[in-house]
């Protein structure tokens, strides 16, 4: 049974039926009588893709968000930060998200320059409070090298 690949032959309601017919089963599994009296519309079986020649296109679109645009400018500009999540804390909010918000607040507001509406943000959150560190190059002292944070 380890190698068979017998679920890809017929619906299991089929494969239970028969087990049932062959005497293997001796019990009705709970669902077939509700199965039998109520019948999908299509019978689910397995079936395997075709494979595609030429081009193929993706069967599942990407999904991106208008904050996902923030958040890419967010971590580029000033990181993951320092503070951890705190995922105990179900009301806790990372930096970035309270970025996005606020950003979205502003622009609600009528700011449309994305670059000037990405500065102010800045600036609203440090006014309450939140720090955020731009990215950028550190000389270390012992090593003379740069790096970047």
């Amino acid at each position: 049974m380890a190698g068979s690949r017998l679920e890809t032959v017929g619906s299991i309601f089929s494969r239970t039926r028969d087990l049932i017919r062959a005497g293997v089963l001796k019990e009705k599994p709970l669902w077939f009588d509700i199965y039998n009296a109520f019948p999908p519309l299509r019978e689910p079986v397995f079936r395997r893709t075709r494979l595609r020649y030429g081009k193929a296109k993706a069967g599942i679109q990407d999904i991106f968000y208008h904050e996902d645009r923030i958040r890419v400018k967010f971590y580029s500009a000033y990181g993951s930060g320092q503070k951890a999540f705190d995922l105990f804390n179900p009301n806790f909010k990372s930096t970035c998200q309270r970025f996005v918000e606020k950003y979205i607040e502003l622009q609600r507001l009528g700011e449309t320059d994305e670059e000037k509406l990405f500065v102010e943000t800045g600036k609203a959150l440090l006014a309450e409070g939140v720090i955020l560190r731009q990215r950028g190059e550190v000389k270390t002292q012992q090593e003379g090298s740069v790096r970047e944070i």
